[in-house]
């Protein structure tokens, strides 16, 4: 893994699509980003959570003081998350996508809009056209499960290489976490990390 950031209090890691942030359930799903940093120091501890076909940045605190501090940062919607897709179809200009999100299949979980759901808010802008497909910048407001994922498929432009909400393809998910802004929970300093999509290695 690619180490973006490093101070005594967090570290920001560049987490390749088709790693785990987290243990699955089942003996073949325990390898993850956060096992592979625990390997090297019992005290980290994932702030957020990428799915596993989403490439790009993850905050890691470094001790138990920092994860809450930097878990509130996340909870009181102080953290500024930039996100890069190419999705099918074309797109113009820019939108915003509001619905209430909630898991509609178990295996593999599917979300998508349901009255009972969570609300949740995407802010999206064309960054690049092509002839099928469009580049997209994405704001997530919120932070739901498959949010970027399941509102762009129900525009009916889902993500590029998603095998769950489009069609699958022998390359990665087109969804990567840019950038991640924020006060720093210690320093008090504006910090911001940013990442491209090619600079990501291969899961293995």
């Amino acid at each position: 893994m690619t180490i973006v950031h490093w101070d005594p209090w967090f570290v920001v890691v560049l987490k390749p699509s088709g790693l785990l942030s987290q243990p699955g359930r089942g003996s073949h799903l325990q390898d993850s980003l956060i096992t592979r940093l625990q390997r090297w120091s019992e005290d980290h501890h994932l702030v957020h959570r990428l799915d596993r076909d989403t490439s790009g940045l993850v905050l890691v605190a470094r001790g138990l003081d920092s994860l809450r501090r930097c878990s509130a940062l996340f909870a009181a919607r102080r953290v500024n998350k930039l996100y890069e897709a190419e999705v099918v179809g074309q797109l113009q200009g820019r939108g915003r996508i509001d619905s209430r999100l909630a898991r509609l299949d178990r295996d593999p979980p599917r979300y998508g809009d349901h009255p009972r759901g969570r609300p949740s808010t995407t802010l999206w802008r064309v960054r690049a056209r092509q002839p099928n497909s469009t580049q997209l910048w994405l704001r997530p407001l919120t932070g739901r499960s498959h949010q970027l994922r399941a509102h762009l498929a129900g525009i009916g432009h889902p993500i590029v290489g998603d095998p769950i909400y489009g069609e699958a393809m022998t390359t990665p998910m087109r969804l990567h976490a840019r950038a991640l802004a924020f006060e720093h929970p210690f320093t008090g300093r504006r910090l911001r990390v940013s990442t491209r999509q090619e600079d990501v290695p291969h899961a293995s």
